[in-house]
Parts: C-alpha cells; sequence; structure tokens
C-alpha cells in the first residue's frame, strides 16, 4: 500500500502577524491540502503561546471541516491529562455527527504547556498523571460506545449516538506512549521531530508488543518536520534558520522564525555550522526528491503506514508550497 501523507498544523504565527492571521493561514492550508490529496489534517494543542494559536483543536476542527469536503481532521492531539474523557467523547462524538467518517481524535499526555498553564488546565481536576492510562481506556469506551473502565461510569453513555466513530490515535515521543498504544491496540503517531533517537525503536517496540483491541493490527504513522523547496541553496538557509531557532531556545528566548535573510547573516560559529550538520536526521529539508526520498527511507525503517509533515517557514507562501511540492513529488496531487 503507497505510503499516506498526513498534515500536522501547529498555526504558527510568523513575524508581524497576529493570531487571527495564523489561523486564516490553518483554513487556507487545510483547503489546499485537501485538494492536493493528502489524507489527513491534523491541529496541534499548545497553550499560553505567542507564537502558536492553537489552544483549542476541537474548535479549530469545526471550521476546518467545513471548509474541506474530503480530507480526514483532527486533533494532532488533545492533551488528556488535563480533561475529563467524558467530555472529550462527547466533543469528537459530536464533530462525527457533523462530519462522519472523517473525524480523528489523537490523544497525548504531554502538557502542552508550562507547569503553571498546565495547573491552570487541570483546575478542579484531582486526578494526576498516574492515573492516564485508566483515563485513555474510559476515553475509548466512550467514543466507540463500550464500558468504561471506571467501574463508576459502566452504565454511561456518550452522546450523541453515531452510526461511525472517531477515529482514536494515541500520540507520542517516548517509549511508554509506544507502549500505551500497543497494550490498548491503538494506532500509533511516533513525534519523530521532537524525538527522532527513539523514533525506530519506539515504533518497532509498538508493532512487537501490539495487542489486538481497539484495532486488530498494528497501525502507524510518523511525525517527520518537512520542507521542500526547489532551490537547493534555499534549502541550506531554510537549515540555518532551524539552526538558529534551536540557538535562540537554548538561551531561553522565544520568537517567531528567523526571516531567510537573517540566517543568511548570522555569524555561525564553526562549532555551530558542525552541530548543525550532525542534528540534519533531525528535520528533512531539501528538493522535493530529497525531501520524497528520505520521508519513504524513514518510514521503511521505522515501519510506518503514514507520514506526518509538519512545516513551519517565516512566511506563509513558502509553508505551502512545500506541501504542493511534496504532493507533487509523491504523485499525489
Amino acid at each position: 500500500m503507497p505510503l499516506q501523507l498526513g498534515i500536522l498544523d501547529q498555526s504558527p504565527i510568523a513575524r508581524g502577524e497576529e493570531a487571527t492571521d495564523a489561523i486564516a493561514n490553518t483554513m487556507a492550508l487545510a483547503k489546499r491540502c485537501d485538494e492536493l490529496g493528502y489524507h489527513r489534517y491534523w491541529v496541534a494543542e499548545h497553550h499560553a503561546s505567542n507564537t502558536l494559536a492553537s489552544s483549542s483543536p476541537e474548535i479549530l476542527i469545526t471550521r476546518l471541516a467545513a471548509e474541506t469536503e474530503r480530507i480526514r481532521v483532527g486533533s494532532g492531539g488533545v492533551m488528556l491529562s488535563h480533561y475529563s474523557p467524558f467530555k472529550v467523547a462527547e466533543n469528537f462524538r459530536l464533530l462525527e455527527a457533523l462530519y462522519p467518517g472523517r473525524i480523528d481524535l489523537g490523544v497525548g499526555r504531554a502538557p502542552g504547556s508550562d507547569g503553571l498553564t498546565a495547573a491552570a488546565l487541570a483546575y478542579g481536576n484531582p486526578l494526576g498523571i498516574e492515573y492516564y492510562p485508566a483515563k485513555v481506556k474510559d476515553l475509548i469506551a466512550f467514543v466507540s460506545g463500550g464500558i468504561p473502565i471506571t467501574e463508576a461510569f459502566h452504565d454511561l453513555k456518550a452522546t450523541p449516538r453515531t452510526a461511525t466513530t472517531p477515529e482514536v490515535w494515541m500520540l507520542g515521543s517516548s517509549y511508554d506512549s509506544a507502549a500505551y498504544a500497543a497494550r490498548f491496540g491503538l494506532p500509533y503517531s511516533h513525534a519523530h521531530f521532537i524525538a527522532p533517537q527513539l523514533a525506530i525503536e519506539a515504533l518497532q517496540q509498538y508493532r512487537e508488543r501490539f495487542v489486538p483491541e481497539h484495532l486488530t493490527q498494528a497501525y502507524a504513522s510518523i511525525g517527520v518536520f518537512a520542507i521542500a523547496v526547489e532551490d537547493p541553496e534555499r534549502a541550506d538557509l531554510f537549515r540555518r534558520m532551524r539552526e538558529i531557532q534551536r540557538i535562540r531556545r537554548d538561551r531561553g528566548q522565544r520568537g517567531p522564525a528567523p526571516t531567510l535573510e537573517e540566517a543568511a547573516e548570522w555569524p555561525f560559529t564553526d562549532e555551530e555550522l558542525e552541530a548543525m550538520r550532525h542534528r540534519r536526521s533531525r528535520q528533512i529539508i531539501g528538493t522535493p526528491e530529497e525531501v520524497k526520498a528520505d520521508i519513504e527511507d524513514l518510514a521503511a525503517q521505522s515501519g510506518a503506514d503514514e507520514a506526518i509533515l509538519l512545516t513551519i517557514t517565516p512566511t506563509f507562501a513558502d509553508r505551502i508550497r512545500s506541501y504542493e511540492l511534496i504532493a507533487e513529488a509523491f504523485g499525489i496531487a
């Protein structure tokens, strides 16, 4: 079966833009990726961020699904550790009622924020992270119409009732997340762009330990940071841009992606340039043919059935063009 391609959109707020611009770009990108033939479109959950506008995927999904026709739309993901599984299930059952057969519910356990914001999100919730596996089991039951693992909720059914159910995914960047996905029989998506060094082993462990339950067989995707450009010299500028972001992050500096002009003029030391060369495995940046080859190689090594592409560039034009070039290279456009 050909490798399926999807999108992860964090709704980045570019330099000189506001959150409304980022959301408008997300809507435009979703519509274009629907036209291009991408399989699914996920929106992330990030809180208290001045550079990412995707704080509530449930609301954003509603608009994106209305703006598109074919592509699956979902969360990449909902940080279930903060929330009630019953309420999350109701949100996504309602989305499924609105857009049958097109809704994905990806869940994760990362805070998606700093500690203070995480505390505010979970305000009034007495359950710690140690209850996360039980919350996942209850969520699966509420979404699929099964019996929750929490005894007090055995007779509780999430509504609205629908003929179809959302596709539930476990998202993660660790061996623990892969183990949960395998144990509960869920499809698993590994964030290579966060933990590339764990990706191949985590996906291998997932397949080896998979227990048929929610799914009858293992199914996985790998989330990669990718930028495709037609000019190889410009590709090098994008690599420099990413390295500047890392350097600033290490210095505690937050902000939008640097411009390509900044990348060209940045005074890299020899050590920083060498480190950048060693870190190329964390991201896939190059011509469309190079990007296609690298994605296919990574999918083959990891056994992933799908690749979920995250692309952030200084301008929206470069971002949407990258997705167009990749779609053309894979022959899905």
